[in-house]
């Protein structure tokens, strides 16, 4: 079955927020766009929430993806951090459901799991991994771009059957199982 779709990744933050589109043409995989928006200067909290859903919308309409994956957020020592994530992630998923996108979650463990073959991997190699995949010539140097990419590819290496969309026979487990059945994307430099 040809594939040929566009994800987009969030990595949601009231401070800076990740995004990283990639599209999937025939089991071709390419980068599309990515980045990171800081909200550092919005103002309060609400403010903050509506200059994500302004961007959200402006995401939505520069790559119209089919599908959605987001990084959940995890339980962390500051509760009133996570509040402020889950307000974010929630002011993104409202903007993909309201175009009836199918939007798919991620914890950020299960990112790195599927992308480095290691969940409990640091940003750095996420990030290296992500170059790797993609073949880039330079770093990306916002790290919140790099695991809104690793979202998008995360959702990728699942092969969540929707509808007509990607085949259930192509799944992977995580990087190494992609790897080892995609001999022909490994590039030694």
């Amino acid at each position: 079955m040809s594939v040929d779709k566009i994800i987009l990744g969030i990595d949601p933050g009231t401070t800076v927020m990740g995004y990283g589109a990639i599209h999937i043409h025939s089991e071709k995989t390419t980068l599309i766009g990515y980045g990171a928006i800081s909200f550092r200067n919005a103002g309060n909290q609400a403010m903050k929430l509506k200059r994500i859903f302004e961007n959200s919308v402006l995401l939505m309409e520069k790559f119209n993806p089919d599908e959605m994956s987001i990084e959940m957020p995890f339980y962390g020592k500051n509760v009133q951090s996570m509040f402020k994530l889950g307000r974010a992630q929630g002011v993104v998923l409202s903007v993909a459901l309201s175009r009836s996108m199918p939007v798919f979650e991620y914890s950020p463990k299960k990112i790195k799991l599927s992308v480095t073959g290691n969940g409990n991997a640091t940003k750095f190699q996420v990030a290296g991994m992500v170059k790797r995949f993609f073949c880039l010539e330079e770093n990306i140097k916002q790290q919140d771009a790099t695991d809104a990419i690793a979202a998008a590819l995360c959702h990728f290496f699942q092969m969540v059957p929707a509808g007509n969309n990607i085949s259930a026979e192509k799944r992977y487990k995580n990087w190494n199982d992609y790897l080892e059945k995609n001999p022909e994307k490994v590039f030694m430099r």
